[in-house]
């Protein structure tokens, strides 16, 4: 497995953007997919964002499209999470989530074996 840290969150106003960041270490970085999921107090961790372990491929719920854009950076380590246009329903901790690189562009909970500790991210309105 995979070692991972987030950094980046906070609280922003409705509107505001954040950039999230995960730092891996202990394995090939570029051997993972990699993703992000959330979760909101008493609801479910939900999938958000994926990468592939080349950055050529991506995939976003539709809750978030078109205004959050994962990418990643292969020499550093590191995968980000641009998140533009919050609205008060992004609030949640945020995972970083790492998957066997087999898997193009993981998804479900069950595709990533390596999680981070969460960042929490609040949105206020």
């Amino acid at each position: 497995q995979v070692q991972l840290v987030e950094s980046g969150g906070g609280l922003v106003q409705a509107g505001g953007s954040l950039r999230l960041s995960c730092a891996a270490s202990g394995r090939i970085f570029s051997n993972y997919a990699m993703g992000w999921f959330r979760q909101a107090p008493g609801k479910e961790r939900e999938f958000v964002a994926a990468i592939s372990w080349t950055g050529g491929s991506t995939y976003y719920a539709d809750s978030v499209k078109g205004r959050f854009t994962i990418s990643r950076n292969n020499a550093r380590n590191t995968v980000y999470l641009q998140m533009n246009s919050l609205k008060p329903e992004d609030t949640a901790v945020y995972y970083c989530a790492a998957a066997p690189r087999r898997v193009v562009v993981p998804r479900a909970l069950s595709d990533f074996d390596s999680w981070g500790q969460g960042t929490q991210v609040t949105v206020s309105s």
